[in-house]
């Protein structure tokens, strides 16, 4: 069992000081919260040296610890070694959940399951100890996820962009939530706000209204990124006493927000570039985030 809602990675590194990350990590865990979301290749590797510090003496076993593997093509032996920096920086000698990273481009799944891929890693890790549970990630394209899943792979979990905007664009919930489903895979939703919160910003959407529809989904879990003790606070005012939407308020909520999401405006991970990570952007010859200007 694990706490619905979850503790993005990423905004860790956004943090500016290590003993903040650290006291919000401890605040969080405290408050009820124990899915922990992270990535090798978040910040260089900072997101999870942070949570690896804010881990230790004892916090560890209060959590269920996640990362993911960034290979995005490469084989096995490198998928390897990344997991052997994961568990040094997080400071532990198993993860919950090992998840292979930002399926985002077309024949990503291809390269994934080739001879000596990653899917090769994941079974050994798992047959090690290393790893408890497997799964993969990815916002571009409900038809990558799909894909993934068409190979019949033992997946443990697979994480998904999951929003009130999602259901009318590309959406994940209305095409890859029945097939998890169906073979008994766990969701795990994540960019609950857009990516960058967009539409919270300028206030389209209250928070707790585009929360409270995402947590009210058939998931597991509801990843969101926490980067201070007051967005903390409002996402722990959504949890607590939390009470899944029914079927027809879910829908009156997709008929309200579907003038505003049918063209992708609030989720830009699905129709540009801006969410890809440089190491997967390297991987596949695209030029870094910083040289695109504008």
């Amino acid at each position: 069992m694990v706490s619905a809602l979850g503790m993005g990675g990423y905004h860790l590194g956004l943090i500016g000081a290590e003993r903040e990350a650290t006291s919000l990590i401890h605040a969080a865990i405290d408050a009820g919260i124990t899915f922990m979301d992270n990535a090798w290749e978040y910040h260089d590797g900072v997101s999870e040296s942070r949570m690896g510090k804010a881990l230790a003496n004892g916090w560890r076993q209060r959590v269920f610890l996640m990362s993911k593997v960034c290979t995005h093509g490469r084989d096995a032996k490198v998928a390897m070694r990344q997991l052997e920096d994961s568990l040094r920086r997080l400071k532990t000698d198993y993860l919950d959940l090992w998840q292979v990273h930002e399926v985002a481009y077309a024949g990503d799944p291809e390269r994934h399951f080739m001879r000596g891929g990653v899917m090769e890693a994941l079974d050994r890790a798992k047959q090690k100890g290393l790893v408890r549970f497997v799964g993969f990630t990815g916002h571009k394209d409900p038809a990558l996820h799909l894909r993934m899943l068409s190979y019949g792979y033992p997946f443990d979990s697979c994480q998904m962009p999951l929003s009130c905007f999602d259901a009318s664009f590309r959406s994940f919930e209305q095409q890859v939530i029945p097939e998890a489903t169906r073979q008994g895979i766990a969701v795990i939703g994540m960019k609950t706000f857009g990516g960058d919160g967009g539409a919270v910003k300028k206030r389209l959407v209250p928070a707790a209204d585009a929360l409270r529809y995402a947590m009210s989904l058939p998931v597991a879990v509801t990843v969101t990124g926490i980067d201070s003790l007051k967005v903390l606070r409002q996402n722990l005012g959504v949890a607590r006493g939390f009470r899944p939407q029914g079927p027809l308020e879910l829908e009156r909520l997709r008929a309200s927000y579907a003038p505003l999401a049918v063209d992708g405006r609030f989720e830009l991970y699905k129709t540009t570039s801006k969410h890809e990570g440089d190491v997967g952007r390297k991987q596949h010859g695209f030029p870094p985030q910083s040289e695109l200007g504008g």
